[in-house]
């Protein structure tokens, strides 16, 4: 399932952070953070718990799973 992520909007919610000052918050590169806003990279499990620590959100308000809406009986 493709996982939709909300780190721009965020980012930018909480002071207009660049994503340098966001890579430097949680430990990794710029690129990881662009990566990771243009869904090119999943991050690991430490990395979006820290992620959504730092943004001060639950690592469900800032990944979601995209569902099919189509429903099955």
């Amino acid at each position: 399932m493709p996982l939709q992520n909300h780190l721009r909007r965020l980012r930018f919610e909480r002071g207009e952070l660049t994503q340098q000052q966001l890579a430097d918050r949680v430990g990794v590169t710029r690129q990881t953070i662009l990566s990771i806003e243009k869904g090119r990279y999943r991050p690991s499990v430490e990395l979006a718990l820290l992620l959504a620590r730092t943004l001060g959100v639950t690592v469900e308000q800032l990944f979601e799973l995209e569902e099919d809406q189509e429903v099955t009986s």
